[in-house]
């Protein structure tokens, strides 16, 4: 019988992500999706190393798990992203037509919820505040290091 795992495992994936980010001089953000219970397709954000202002962790996760699923479609798919989804990614979201988003730390200046909850698919079921605060720290730590 398959055990099904937490928020809390796959977001601590996500952060594995972001450090990875952080490591290699990116804005600290990580994202895996996870379908039936396993993980699907990770990522980071490389708009950096790619030169590419859409190279966000969400939009290269959601690349690679409908690559891995042949599909465009998500439904079926839980994104766990560290920081809330900013208005591209959640335009991408609402396309893929995502099952689930588990988010961690809200972001109050470009966050999709600055526009309204509108911008996801409707049936796409939200969850947030998922290791927030280490989300959180990761982000302080790489912006106070930049200033």
């Amino acid at each position: 019988m398959l055990s099904v795992l937490s928020d809390e495992h796959f977001m601590k994936k996500a952060l594995q992500e972001a450090q990875a980010a952080y490591e290699a001089g990116e804005i600290p953000v990580g994202a895996v999706v996870v379908c039936q219970n396993q993980i699907i397709a990770r990522a980071h954000n490389q708009t950096e190393l790619l030169n590419d202002v859409t190279a966000h962790a969400e939009m290269l996760a959601l690349t690679a798990a409908a690559n891995h699923l042949g599909s465009k479609y998500l439904r079926d798919c839980t994104l766990y992203v560290t920081l809330e989804p900013c208005v591209m990614c959640a335009g991408a979201l609402y396309w893929g037509q995502l099952g689930r988003l588990v988010y961690g730390a809200p972001d109050e200046k470009r966050g999709y919820l600055k526009q309204g909850n509108q911008l996801l698919h409707p049936k796409t079921k939200i969850e947030y505040g998922v290791l927030q605060e280490e989300s959180q720290l990761l982000l302080k730590a790489f912006f106070r290091q930049r200033r």
